[in-house]
């Protein structure tokens, strides 16, 4: 089974523009999310996918391999499946570019829900964690997801869900953490259906396979991790960087 990472890199980003190239002590956010996705050493090969000029001089330039988009897409799958559209691979692994601490062990979670799904099944798998904090179950920048005792998404949301209505009851609530896998002819379909009502609402593109029908499955994993979706989450980074000493 070939597996490999692709990490699409749109520089005009909606909520925070350029934080892609923005300076996590001493190297640019994508910079160091490509890196770590090479040291987890799980991948065939890892590539940055992007429109950007800057961005993808800037992996070339540090010994990395980047591809650039040939169309306009909205969304990081729909410039993936341009890539990898005549490579031959079985798992595609999207890496999002503002996890600069992408860490073995969840991505190694993320790869054993296709080793474990022997009928294929599973057109996407991804990764949660659970919330601890009241801000971030109400931060609409936090992905939210509910899913079954199969751990099969059931929805995803800027919201909080699920609505807490009797507090007597304990019920975790879990943040999706925003790194892909998916079978290689399910992210070609994906590409070629028509951007869902959903999707088009929360601006979360899982919701494109839920709403066409496909499993969509996800493993826990409360690794520590910072996405760069502000600046303050940027800001997080670099003291947590500092704290831990990272270089």
């Amino acid at each position: 089974m070939k597996i490999i990472a692709m990490i699409p890199a749109r520089y005009a980003a909606s909520r925070f523009p350029g934080k892609l190239m923005k300076d996590l002590c001493g190297k640019p956010v994508i910079l160091r999310t490509y890196q770590a996705t090479i040291n987890t050493g799980l991948f065939d090969e890892v590539y940055v996918v992007t429109d950007s000029e800057i961005i993808y001089n800037t992996i070339e330039e540090n010994g990395g391999k980047a591809i650039r988009s040939k169309g306009v897409h909205e969304s990081g799958s729909d410039r993936i499946a341009e890539a990898i559209a005549n490579m031959e691979v079985d798992i595609i692994v999207n890496v999002q570019g503002d996890e600069p601490f992408t860490k073995k062990e969840g991505l190694e979670k993320l790869l054993e829900i296709f080793k474990k799904d022997s009928q294929q099944k599973v057109a996407l798998g991804s990764l949660m964690s659970e919330i601890k904090s009241e801000e971030d179950i109400k931060n609409p920048n936090v992905v939210k997801v509910v899913v079954n005792n199969k751990n099969q998404a059931l929805y995803f949301s800027r919201s909080p869900i699920p609505y807490i209505r009797d507090t007597a009851i304990h019920h975790p609530v879990f943040r999706h953490i925003g790194i892909y896998a998916f079978r290689k002819q399910a992210l070609l379909d994906f590409s070629k259906w028509e951007m869902s009502g959903l999707e088009a609402t929360e601006k979360i593109e899982c919701l494109r396979f839920l709403e066409n029908g496909e499993i969509v499955e996800l493993a826990i994993n409360n690794e520590e991790t910072i996405g760069i979706d502000s600046p303050e989450d940027l800001e997080k980074a670099i003291s947590y960087m500092k704290k831990k000493g990272l270089k």
